[in-house]
């Protein structure tokens, strides 16, 4: 059975995003026809604000779960607690988002802990239930519920990445860094520095990021480009700015951080 689509009641309560190709539509049917949905990309590229825009685009509500490394199953479905003498159970945000509707967002879901995964199975495939054991319930999810998770295939080892039989349950969507004109205009827009000013700025994220798998673990996010064109924008210097939140949080390494600087001084002027 198909979903009807909620409109949101006004185009301000969205958040801004910039569409890539046809990522909006593949979410909206993977909504309309319950199907878990798996993200994949480099960190800060807008995986995280593509589902803030689609949840509220779609008017539904959004539950995100940051996962870590002791992130456990029962931090998602629930446990019990005592309150005022009394042992009571209390739902986790998957639970709550099964009883009452809504997308549940696992963001890095392969930081969290193996049992994890075991959850999710029976909520990825046609039977799309989750069992409580500790409650004896078996909750069926709802038509208008969805579940969303992402993780950066680059960042992971072989000692954190997900299984075949977990990936192999989701729809997928590949993201990567918005093309050099649209970044600009993304950055811009979020910082409030010019355009022509922003150029300079993407230019030299997008050197940094052809050093990833060599000197770096990670490339400049759109993220740390925003924070670095907001710096700018305040009246900070170029190079500060750079310095600060293009540098920086890339690395700790005194000779790699000289290199990054060194090519940051080739760019900027």
């Amino acid at each position: 059975m198909n979903l009807m689509l909620k409109t949101a009641s006004a185009s301000a309560d969205i958040p801004s995003y910039t569409p890539a190709g046809n990522e909006c539509a593949l979410f909206e049917t993977a909504w309309t026809r319950q199907l878990p949905l798996l993200l994949k990309g480099p960190t800060g590229c807008g995986k995280t604000r593509f589902v803030s825009h689609m949840a509220a685009k779609l008017g539904v509500p959004l539950s995100t779960v940051s996962c870590h490394d002791d992130l456990a199953a029962a931090d998602l479905t629930g446990r019990y607690l005592l309150k005022g003498g009394d042992t009571v159970w209390v739902d986790g945000p998957l639970t709550r988002a099964v009883r009452e509707g809504g997308i549940c967002y696992l963001d890095e879901v392969v930081e969290a802990r193996k049992d994890v995964a075991v959850v999710l199975h029976p909520l990825t495939d046609d039977r799309r239930i989750l069992p409580l054991e500790r409650t004896g319930e078996e909750l069926e999810a709802p038509p208008g519920f969805m579940l969303v998770v992402s993780y950066n295939p680059g960042y992971q080892n072989l000692l954190k990445t997900l299984k075949p039989s977990t990936r192999q349950r989701f729809v997928a969507i590949e993201f990567d860094f918005l093309p050099k004109e649209q970044e600009i205009a993304v950055v811009s827009a979020e910082s409030g520095l010019p355009e022509g000013r922003v150029a300079m700025l993407v230019e030299l994220a997008r050197k940094l990021r052809a050093l990833k798998g060599h000197d770096l673990e990670e490339g400049v996010s759109t993220r740390l480009l925003v924070y670095c064109a907001s710096l700018v924008d305040a009246g900070l210097s170029i190079r500060e700015a750079v310095r600060s939140a293009m540098i920086e949080p890339l690395t700790d390494e005194p000779d790699v951080r000289a290199g990054l600087l060194e090519v940051a001084d080739a760019v900027i002027r």
